[in-house]
């Protein structure tokens, strides 16, 4: 049987479809995934995808392309050379699969499943409905098994990628804790400042520290790691970030992509969790993690890309201290 997995989202949401991505591994014979640009990188470190198939999609991302530059007819007459049998469309809790699910019928998907709370028509051939209070990661799984595709045996059901490769070479020997200061979104960045003074506070309390960003974000890892941290903003490719992520005692981190690989590579999360979107469906899946942050800000299940609300209180309220507390908790509590 070949199958399909379609996760048109971010990084960090194609990384939380895993669990989900390996149970259709075990019953195929071949699963591509269908992500979109931001997702690709993730899409490719995850056990059990064969192939990827990338596609921006008109209904999203923060600037989606319109329906005639996406190329929607040449996406259907991709996924029908596909010759898929069966179909999984992974959504967040706030998005329709129905978009996805008509491009499916359009291209002769004979059997189609995704978790959706609008009536689907014809569009579904399974209609899950989500459990009230579930991880997404949960979520994406439970939707994977009302379709019958039941996890192998042995499957502890957390996130995981390919293996990394060495990244001694990069960041030297011996323990040390990661900073990544960026996120996705304004709204769930710490201030520059604090994180800073976190770097500082660690180092002071006797924590080697690494500060990672992306190829945008050099800047800012320059000015957060000063002459403390060891700077590696733009020098770390997501496999590259794996393994740095992966020998790192804890990772801090707002509610962003990097803090889902860290629960992928099985390290410890400090979350700065900002709750435009809620912490019991996105925070770190399956490690042991510490959110900060106010969850009842009046910013709460806004999903604001900027905060509405002014000063930033839901996160500027985290003290430095805070940080260096959680991450002495956590080492503690995995010694």
């Amino acid at each position: 049987m070949k199958a399909l997995v379609a996760r048109l989202d971010s990084f960090g949401d194609v990384l939380l479809a895993g669990p989900a991505v390996r149970a259709v591994a075990a019953h195929a014979s071949h699963v591509t995934l269908l992500c979109g640009p931001r997702g690709e990188a993730a899409a490719r470190l995850l056990p059990g995808v064969d192939s990827v198939l990338t596609w921006e999609a008109p209904w999203e991302g923060v600037d989606p392309p319109s329906v005639e530059a996406a190329g929607v007819d040449a996406v259907v007459r991709r996924l029908r050379e596909g010759a898929y049998d069966s179909a999984l469309i992974l959504t967040s809790f706030h998005q329709s699969p129905l978009p996805t699910a008509l491009l499916l019928r359009l291209a002769g998907v004979a059997r189609i499943g995704a978790d959706s709370a609008d009536h689907p028509g014809t569009l579904l051939d399974v209609r899950h409905r989500r459990l009230p209070g579930r991880h997404e990661a949960e979520a994406a799984l439970d939707t994977a098994v009302a379709m019958g595709f039941a996890p192998p045996p042995g499957d502890d059901g957390r996130l995981r990628v390919l293996p990394a490769p060495d990244t001694v070479p990069l960041t030297g020997n011996g323990p040390y804790v990661v900073v990544h200061p960026g996120a996705s979104a304004p709204a769930r960045a710490w201030s520059p400042e604090r994180c800073a003074a976190a770097v500082r506070g660690l180092a002071d309390a006797g924590h080697r520290v690494v500060v990672t960003g992306g190829p945008d974000e050099s800047g800012l890892t320059r000015r957060v790691s000063g002459d403390t941290a060891l700077d590696l903003g733009g020098r770390t490719e997501p496999r590259t970030l794996a393994g740095v992520l992966r020998n790192a005692d804890v990772l801090v981190s707002g509610n962003t992509g990097p803090a889902h690989l860290a629960a992928a590579v099985g390290t410890p999360v400090v979350s700065l969790f900002s709750p435009v979107v809620p912490a019991e469906r996105w925070a770190p899946f399956g490690v042991p993690a510490v959110v900060l942050g106010d969850q009842f800000a009046k910013c709460a299940d806004t999903r604001a890309r900027r905060c509405p609300v002014p000063g930033h209180p839901c996160l500027n309220d985290v003290t430095p201290q805070d940080v260096v507390r959680a991450v002495r908790k956590l080492i503690e509590e995995q010694a």
